[in-house]
């Protein structure tokens, strides 16, 4: 009858065990001088090999012809208590004995001697499971107990074991088994059971396996069944991780801030029945991953979860902050902790989807932490166009400097418009280089006319009749996206918060008196698409204009424009202000 690797491999003396040299080798220490203890207490997570180092040390302090502190495996002593037959050998389990009359009628037996071997071992698994009396009952026992007697109690959960039962027993941690020894243990074993098991697989099974040893021997075990050569694309295939080339794709949706996309793909895993919680939690343990990468690059391996390979870690990582993970890994975490007490569950997941896309969406800090990033990011990226420009104007366009006397042109008087001279901008100017045009300039009977930037606003009418003067603004008004954001922020306290953040993730393109805000997805397009929104719109563009604007909302992106367009727009906007005198 076939069995399971993981009881075929089982160790069978103390050299064997992976992983644990410094509780063994101290085991058999005491074994070889006789020193061994009437009590031990075994701690540490599942598969680390507590049990099996129980059921050495039972055979070791009964062997007859032990070797280095090892059992020899070949005495009757070891035979009968590895096959069970010797009574006076007994392992318990906690979990489905913990009452206190089971640990009362083993108290009253365990005074009896041994009759085949040289001391009576109670192996107790899952200690903790105890009930306080049954602890009670066999607080005596431990405290003072016959001299053919050895108690061997394994646990999980330490902290549920009482003080009392901890001060009388010697305590040994199993600490998780690294991922290159467990991945060294499953190429042997794979070796010896003929299995073709490659190098990229068996460190995908150790990875997968979270230090546990047996974890790794069952998947081994798992893929084998499948046959053909176990390698990395196999162990995903018949493990079912494919998906999570899926949750891969959607982190990249919500690194790029596309929330659409991301929508999209949610839908299709709900749709395909998956659930919304399990994305969330995948979504966690892949953010967690990269986190780890970012933050301990070099011994933050082992902590990895092992369900994604280093390219696909690696490609998602590259050019995002830590600060970006951290966010992630938090709204994840809150999000899938509010899913329990949730009446829509898709639609929660839905949210979070989106204020993972947008941190604006977030409404605490985290969202003007993300205001001012953007804004510096922004001001360093017109640093950076601002300077190419200067460098890649030719040296021949380089005017030398006037002099004085024409630097001090004769009072009121302005050449004509039709004589200043027109030069065509360069193909790669930026669309906020200042150009003289001619229709920039006018000659006036008492005073020079300049023309007003768009951001100088309606010309207003003194009391008096005359024109008023005003002075020319010192920079001109941004323009693309800084304009439009400079436009939303004069919306601010007239519409809700809620509609002033979905009104950010959009874009504003404004062509003669139609202003277009085109929408991501649709949405945000429903949000913003009510009377409200747009005569706000309205209002404050027309007031920036200086005549009424239509307002209308699209789902899209906005087209791409030429620099020169960009230009020409700015111009024909600020033609209206051509009448305002200055002093």
């Amino acid at each position: 009858m076939y069995q399971a690797l993981y009881r075929k491999w089982r160790p069978r003396v103390f050299s064997d065990v992976v992983g644990q040299e410094h509780i063994t080798r101290t085991l058999r220490t005491q074994v070889a001088e006789g020193r061994t203890s009437h009590a031990y207490l075994f701690t540490g997570t599942r598969g680390t090999g507590k049990t099996t180092c129980a059921k050495i040390l039972a055979k070791a302090v009964n062997c007859e012809h032990p070797v280095d502190g090892d059992p020899c495996c070949a005495c009757p002593s070891c035979v009968g208590i590895e096959n069970g037959s010797f009574l006076d050998v007994l392992e318990l389990d906690a979990a489905s004995n913990n009452g206190v009359d089971q640990v009362r009628a083993l108290r009253d037996e365990a005074i009896y001697s041994p009759a085949n071997v040289k001391k009576r071992v109670y192996i107790v698994d899952e200690v903790h499971m105890l009930s306080t009396p049954a602890f009670n009952a066999l607080l005596k026992i431990l405290e003072e107990p016959p001299e053919h007697l050895m108690f061997i109690l394994a646990t999980t959960e330490l902290h549920k074991v009482p003080a009392t039962i901890l001060s009388r027993c010697q305590r040994y941690s199993f600490k998780r088994i690294l991922p290159r020894d467990i991945a060294d243990r499953l190429a042997y074993v794979a070796a010896q059971e003929h299995i073709d098991l490659t190098a990229d697989g068996a460190e995908l099974l150790s990875r997968l396996a979270d230090g546990a040893l047996r974890d790794g021997l069952s998947l081994l075990d798992q893929c084998a069944a499948a046959g053909g050569t176990i390698d990395h694309a196999a162990v995903l295939e018949v493990l079912g991780l494919a998906g999570n080339l899926q949750t891969a794709q959607l982190l990249e949706h919500i690194l790029r801030r596309d929330a659409q996309a991301a929508l999209l793909l949610l839908g299709k895993l709900y749709d395909g029945g998956k659930d919304v919680g399990a994305v969330l939690g995948e979504l966690s343990t892949l953010v967690r991953d990269l986190l780890l990468r970012r933050t301990a690059p070099e011994g933050g391996a082992a902590l990895l979860s092992g369900g994604y390979d280093s390219a696909t870690l690696d490609r998602l990582g590259k050019g995002v902050a830590s600060n970006r993970f951290l966010y992630l890994a938090s709204t994840l975490q809150k999000a899938a902790a509010d899913l329990y007490y949730s009446t829509n569950r898709r639609t929660d997941a839905e949210l979070c989807l989106l204020r993972l896309c947008d941190e604006s969406l977030s409404g605490d800090l985290t969202a003007l932490e993300n205001r001012i990033r953007r804004l510096e990011e922004s001001a360093e990226q017109g640093r950076l166009i601002r300077a190419a420009a200067v460098q890649a104007a030719p040296a021949q366009e380089e005017r030398t400097a006037p002099s004085p006397a024409e630097e001090m042109p004769p009072a009121r008087e302005t050449p004509p418009a039709e004589d200043i001279p027109w030069e065509e901008p360069p193909e790669d100017a930026p669309p906020w280089a200042e150009i003289p045009t001619p229709q920039s300039v006018s000659a006036a009977p008492q005073g020079k006319k300049a023309a007003i930037r768009p951001d100088a606003g309606p010309a207003a009418t003194a009391p008096d009749g005359q024109k008023e003067t005003r002075e020319i603004p010192s920079q001109p008004l941004p323009s693309g996206g800084n304009w439009w954001r400079a436009l939303t922020e004069r919306c601010k306290g007239q519409i809700p918060v809620f509609m002033r953040a979905f009104l950010d993730m959009c874009t504003g393109v404004l062509e003669g008196d139609a202003l277009t805000v085109y929408a991501p997805d649709s949405i945000t397009l429903n949000r913003l698409d009510n009377d409200r929104v747009r005569g706000v719109l309205a209002q404050e563009a027309g007031a920036a204009a200086g005549s009424a604007i239509r307002v209308q909302l699209r789902e899209g992106q906005p087209p791409q424009r030429r620099p020169q367009e960009n230009l020409q727009e700015l111009l024909e906007f600020s033609r209206q202000f051509d009448n305002i005198e200055i002093k």
